[in-house]
């Protein structure tokens, strides 16, 4: 097949070499000059790292170099993605600094129509891969032609391009999750001051808990993931959770306790209003480096369940009122408010075709449409492991485009996944990015794809990672296996 994959991160990367490897064409889109996605040079901020370690956060087979450090900075992301495609001969299909502005079904709906640089082409399948962090959000603030003509600004995080924009300058920071706290951190050593508005504080993990048990082992493992109750349970999972969940619950408790007084939460006042065991809703933050010591040292002040009202001219100074009616300079206003999924190539009557009345998406493994033909979704599962669930979501794509596993009915792929969103629904309190977020069952998703296709690992394998942290290189043969199987599945049609 001739195959449009749009989006050169993680998602479009694995899924042009998965494909690629069964014999496809495969052209990949990206309209920034450079692979990375999220980790492009166009929109990494400064501070920008990991949440995982390096031995958890890469393709199944590709290691991160040893030169690198745990914790990764966005360039060394970046760097190991360049070798990526170096390794797997990518290059070639790369179009970059290329974007997609239309993808259109043909007549017959038999295809798709790509639309990019002016010139349109035809393809038999589009794998849309361009992430769920895809457009910074920036909340409708009053005042904000006010804050400008005083000389301010208002940007989101992947705009701040260096700390020489906030070197002396009074800055605001909108969010605590992990972006704006990063930032944070950084900005505090130029600004004049930095103040970060918090409506809510979330739980952070340091990334050794009590100074001895590293995060990987608390959170990257199926034992750390069995901890949080998921839509059905099963196994360990059923102990865990009995008695309402008593288990679980006193194991996160007590591990709330040990961060709390790890980060000194209770004399700085930042103890999170929920319990610890809520952690895993939507997201889970890793404690940024230096962020608590200057909330301890002064040079980081945080507003707790406050927001900015509006801003406005004060003595020809930009300024930003808050909820409780306190002023503060606002040079500069960074958002780390989240970012907005989008597919703004699709028009409205196929985007209406892609999810519900809500806006969710309506994908089938986090992958399928359930009334788009030709059209399959990679990364649109983002977990702990997003790389690894990314790259399997592009082993179930190969294997559905072969024919190579069997689906379910259309009336069972529609009820599972709309079960699904309701689930995520109630469970993260909407904040599941249309369906798109399966934080914290990493997993458990990757499990099911792997089921449905037939290519999952071992019960040794799979028993191993119970206790030690998943190794993404445990999966290295997966795809191969496929390949295998589908070539078999050929020869034999041949024959």
């Amino acid at each position: 097949m001739k195959i449009a994959i749009i989006g050169a991160g993680f998602a479009g990367l694995s899924s042009a070499k998965v494909l690629g490897s069964l014999g496809h064409d495969v052209t990949v889109f990206e309209k920034a000059p450079d692979v990375g996605g999220v980790w492009s040079s166009t929109r990494r901020y400064p501070g920008l790292t990991t949440q995982n370690n390096k031995g958890t956060y890469h393709l199944s087979e590709l290691k991160m170099p040893r030169r690198f450090p745990q914790w990764l900075a966005s360039e060394q992301v970046q760097e190991y993605l360049e070798a990526y495609v170096d390794k797997f001969g990518l290059a070639g299909c790369l179009r970059l600094g290329t974007e997609v502005t239309k993808v259109s079904p043909t007549a017959g709906e038999d295809g798709w129509l790509v639309a990019a640089h002016g010139e349109t082409e035809r393809f038999d399948h589009v794998v849309v891969a361009n992430g769920i962090f895809s457009t910074p959000v920036i909340p409708d603030y009053e005042g904000v032609a006010e804050l400008e003509a005083a000389g301010g600004r208002l940007i989101s995080t992947s705009d701040l391009g260096s700390l020489d924009e906030v070197a002396g300058r009074h800055v605001l920071m909108v969010g605590y999750g992990k972006s704006s706290c990063d930032v944070a951190s950084v900005v505090s050593g130029v600004a004049a001051s930095t103040d970060v508005i918090a409506r809510d504080l979330l739980w952070k993990v340091p990334r050794k808990v009590a100074g001895f048990l590293n995060y990987k082992y608390l959170l990257l493992t199926r034992f750390g993931e069995g901890l949080f109750p998921y839509q059905r349970l099963g196994g360990v999972e059923k102990l865990l959770h009995a008695n309402n969940s008593r288990i679980a619950q006193s194991l996160t408790t007590s591990v709330g306790a040990l961060v709390t007084r790890q980060l000194g939460l209770k004399s700085l006042g930042l103890v999170p209003n929920k319990p610890f065991h809520t952690i895993a809703k939507a997201s889970v933050s890793l404690a940024t480096e230096g962020f608590y010591e200057g909330v301890r040292d002064g040079s980081i002040k945080v507003h707790r369940q406050r927001t900015i009202s509006r801003f406005l001219e004060k003595d020809s100074k930009p300024y930003a009122e808050l909820s409780d009616g306190t002023l503060l300079r606002a040079d500069v206003v960074i958002c780390g408010t989240g970012f907005r999924q989008e597919v703004p190539f699709f028009d409205e009557a196929i985007q209406r075709r892609l999810t519900d009345d809500a806006g969710n998406f309506l994908l089938y493994r986090h992958i399928l449409p359930l009334d788009v033909p030709n059209l399959t979704f990679a990364g649109y599962n983002s977990s702990f492991f997003s790389p690894l669930s990314a790259e399997m979501a592009a082993v179930w794509i190969g294997s559905y485009i072969a024919g190579a596993h069997q689906l379910p009915p259309g009336d069972a792929m529609r009820a599972f996944t709309t079960e699904r969103i309701a689930w995520m629904e109630a469970r993260t309190d909407g904040h599941h990015a249309r369906g798109t977020n399966v934080v914290p069952f990493s997993l458990h998703n990757i499990d099911e794809v792997l089921d449905e296709a037939g290519l999952n690992l071992s019960k040794f394998t799979k028993a191993l990672q119970w206790l030690a942290p998943v190794r993404p290189s445990s999966y290295r043969n997966v795809s191969r296996k496929l390949a295998e199987r589908v070539a078999a599945m050929e020869q034999s049609t041949a024959n």
